[in-house]
């Protein structure tokens, strides 16, 4: 039986070319970025290099790339590195762990935090956000896309809120870096945090988008590495891996046709299953099978434990 994997917003596979664009890294090219001497200096020749593929995907500056292990990593440099005790934070009910367990340790170091819940539709309403902003909020998390319905945040109008309040604003964009256009400068926010692996990259590598002028305290201290922001030797293959998937990525969005075919096959694949509910975002609701597309790259699939347990395992 041939089996076919339906779980990359958790992982995607490693692509041919990505990893060739690691190998030198691995083996000839394996200086350290910060050395003086050849093999460093060709280190940090790729470094750059990536750095550049970055910044110009995000349309930002290549000094507001930041390279670190993931997009867990970024999501706790951006909160702990920018609230304090006394300070406010807003998020959503339906982040990712690493804001929400993030969110729990700010509350013992003396920072409140305030959870917007979704619309029925899964929509966060940007006025519920502007509605809970006060004069010590800091800061406000919210995911481009999520992981499990696919959709995507209204990023934009909440930038625009923040820029008019005052507040800085960070974005989980690792389910959507790669997949939905993504730039900075239009969307106004201060942080974002992306992952390798969720766009056919290798694991243990992400960015940190830091906006110039953002007060962001380094979480990790040491040989002053990315700006000061992030010690620690950088993980050469990894940014180069990292820079080859989203070079990719941006090929595939050329033709997203391609992703539709393969999307709607899933769905009718999945809706031979008996007992199984396909689900999409329509007149304000999250509703059940329907034919019409869903959210970029995601087929939100809902049933009985058995009935899912069935499919996982035939999947």
């Amino acid at each position: 039986m041939r089996r076919v994997y339906m779980d990359a917003n958790a992982t995607t596979p490693l692509l041919p070319e990505v990893m060739e664009a690691m190998r030198p890294y691995w083996m000839e090219h394996f200086g350290n970025a910060s050395s003086i001497h050849q093999h460093g200096q060709q280190a940090r020749t790729a470094v750059d290099r990536a750095r550049e593929t970055m910044a110009r995907f995000f349309n930002c500056h290549d000094a507001e790339v930041v390279f670190n292990s993931g997009g867990t990593e970024g999501d706790n440099t951006a909160i702990f590195g920018l609230l304090h005790p006394g300070d406010h934070f807003i998020t959503t009910s339906i982040e990712h762990s690493a804001i929400l367990e993030a969110a729990k340790r700010l509350a013992r170091r003396g920072v409140e935090t305030t959870f917007v819940a979704p619309q029925p539709s899964g929509l966060i309403d940007p006025t519920d956000i502007l509605r809970v902003i006060r004069p010590e909020t800091r800061l406000v998390s919210v995911m481009l896309a999520n992981n499990e319905t696919g959709v995507l945040q209204p990023v934009e109008e909440i930038g625009r809120i923040a820029a008019d309040t005052g507040v800085f604003f960070h974005i989980d964009a690792v389910q959507g870096a790669g997949k939905v256009e993504f730039d900075v400068r239009r969307i106004g926010c201060h942080l974002f945090s992306i992952s390798a692996h969720k766009m056919h990259g290798p694991k243990g590598v992400g960015v940190l988008y830091v906006r110039r002028g953002t007060p962001l305290v380094a979480q990790i201290v040491g040989g002053g590495q990315e700006h000061g922001l992030r010690s620690g030797t950088e993980n050469l293959a990894g940014v180069a891996g990292l820079a080859r998937a989203l070079e990719l990525a941006q090929e595939l969005e050329k033709d997203p046709r391609q992703v539709q075919v393969v999307l709607d096959e899933s769905r009718s694949v999945i809706r031979a299953v008996g007992g199984v509910l396909i689900t999409e975002t329509r007149h304000g609701f999250i509703c059940a099978n329907s034919a019409a597309p869903n959210r970029p790259r995601v087929c939100s699939v809902s049933g009985t434990r058995q009935t899912m347990k069935s499919l996982s395992r035939s999947s």
